[in-house]
């Protein structure tokens, strides 16, 4: 049986790509919730000045899809902003179940929305926690036919969106991920047989 009840929705500003995303968005957490449609990659001056003006205040969480556009637009709005929030949803989530069709927050389902985004994620802009290369590839999270798939596990667990060897560092960085949670992370990952 399906639970039809609304979401409370989050305090902060959603930053989703179009429309039907902002659709999605009120299915889940009804009328209240706040968005800012970007109108796909072609983000202006205007559209991230209204992003940092609510930003500014109440907060903003960008929710794009999980695609290369949505991640041009996360990245655009990162350098714009660098403190708003990020909520990723994976590409498995966000499928339109026809071949050919593209990815999108408008596809994925309630449950996967509503989760997406009780894991947000806010970027550090302090002094970030730096784990080198060396320790990656110890890890076997670059540099090891392993490495994709113990990648899209830490990815998974932390909620950072699709992420591939050259982003890793940058990621764990920007989100204070240090080098004894991903071991530990890691770690648990092997004894469940997850990876």
């Amino acid at each position: 049986m399906k639970n039809n009840k609304q979401a409370n929705p989050p305090q902060e500003v959603i930053i989703v790509e179009g429309r039907d995303d902002t659709k999605r968005l009120i299915e889940a957490f009804g009328k209240t919730v706040q968005t800012i449609e970007t109108n796909g990659s072609a983000i202006n001056q205007a559209t991230l000045e209204e992003i940092r003006a609510a930003h500014e205040k109440l907060g903003a969480i960008v929710f794009t899809d999980p695609d290369f556009q949505g991640e041009r637009i996360r990245r655009i709005i990162e350098q714009a902003i660098p403190s708003v929030k990020h909520a990723y949803i994976k590409p498995e989530e966000a499928n339109a179940g026809k071949r050919g069709k593209s990815l999108g927050v408008e596809h994925a389902t309630r449950e996967s929305i509503i989760k997406a985004l009780e894991a947000v994620m806010t970027p550090n802009t302090v002094g970030p926690v730096f784990i080198h290369k060396a320790e990656l590839i110890r890890l076997k999270l670059i540099g090891h036919p392993e490495a994709k798939v113990r990648r899209e596990y830490i990815s998974n667990h932390y909620h950072l969106g699709h992420i591939n060897g050259k982003q890793l560092q940058k990621k764990l960085a920007m989100y204070q991920i240090t080098l004894e949670e991903l071991t530990n992370q890691l770690k648990a990952g092997e004894q469940n047989g997850i990876i």
